[in-house]
């Protein structure tokens, strides 16, 4: 696995980011745990998030864990910076800000969860209980792609309202490279053990 480059310790105060869309596709709740829980899956980083609807921002403070400002291949070899952020403008010697970073993890969540909500009308904000189910379904559309992931059974049963069955299909999504990766296994157990809060 490449060596990640990381910036120094964690900061006082936070970044404050334009959430509206985001809000509005997913809603407060949702926002705030994909801010929450993604730097910490793709990055092992916590940080403190305060959303506020009326503004349209969101606050991230970094608490503890590395922040990857410069872009490092991963472990197979994917151009990565920020939190587990790759494709477009991400590439080997760029280097972000860390309000750079958080803007561009908000405008992605965005544009996955704009296709994640499309493809999965039984995530829709009317639908009560689904704030974690949306969460996993988001989590996963942003960390496998969002046609892989509106492709996917779990997606399937969704839409039929098999919240419990979704929760499991979440976790066979756990290769890299062609083969199961252990820290993948171990992402997808904390996904469904989120997302079956709503399986009750």
């Amino acid at each position: 696995m490449a060596t990640q480059p990381e910036t120094g310790q964690p900061k006082k105060g936070g970044v404050v980011v334009l959430v509206a869309a985001l809000l509005a596709l997913i809603g407060p709740a949702t926002t705030q745990l994909v801010l929450t829980e993604i730097p910490m899956e793709e990055s092992g980083r916590k940080v403190a998030v305060t959303v506020s609807p009326q503004a349209g921002t969101a606050t991230i403070t970094n608490i503890s864990g590395k922040q990857y400002l410069r872009v490092y291949l991963d472990m197979i070899g994917v151009a990565t910076a920020c939190d587990g952020l790759t494709g477009e403008g991400i590439m080997v010697g760029r280097e972000f800000t860390e309000g750079q970073c958080a803007q561009m993890l908000v405008d992605r969540l965005t544009a996955d969860g704009a296709r994640v909500m499309a493809c999965t009308p039984g995530l829709a904000l009317s639908i009560p209980r689904r704030d974690h189910v949306r969460y996993a379904a988001l989590s996963l559309g942003h960390h496998v792609g969002w046609p892989t992931y509106c492709a996917s059974t779990m997606r399937r049963q969704i839409n039929a309202g098999q919240i419990r069955a979704a929760c499991t299909s979440l976790t066979w999504f756990n290769k890299a490279g062609g083969r199961v990766v252990p820290g993948i296994v171990a992402r997808r157990k904390r996904e469904q053990a989120i997302c079956l809060k709503d399986a009750t």
